[in-house]
């Protein structure tokens, strides 16, 4: 199964790492608190719309841009965990 907070979590991590920020600024810059963020980043909690704005803010990025590449990430994951069907299976093997 496909979490998209999981997913959200870990963009959030990489662009605030890339952009050499610590959790302690996002918070500040961001005005949500440190222990929230991080647990966002871990996928233990969920992002109101708000406060994925705010994050985004804070980090300098476009929300569209975020909400792009979690979308591209989940699709990878989707395709990885396809199943083909059985009828497939059997078309494969005649």
């Amino acid at each position: 199964m496909v979490l998209f907070r999981r997913l959200l979590g870990d963009v959030l991590r990489a662009q605030r790492m890339r952009r050499g920020m610590t959790l302690r600024e996002v918070s500040a810059e961001a005005r949500v608190s440190l222990g929230y963020i991080s647990e966002i980043e871990r996928g233990q909690k969920e992002a109101s719309s708000e406060l994925l704005f705010s994050l985004c803010s804070a980090l300098e990025l476009p929300l569209s841009a975020v909400l792009r590449e979690v979308s591209d990430l989940v699709a990878l994951e989707e395709s990885l965990l396809e199943v083909p069907a059985s009828s497939d299976v059997v078309a494969s093997a005649a």
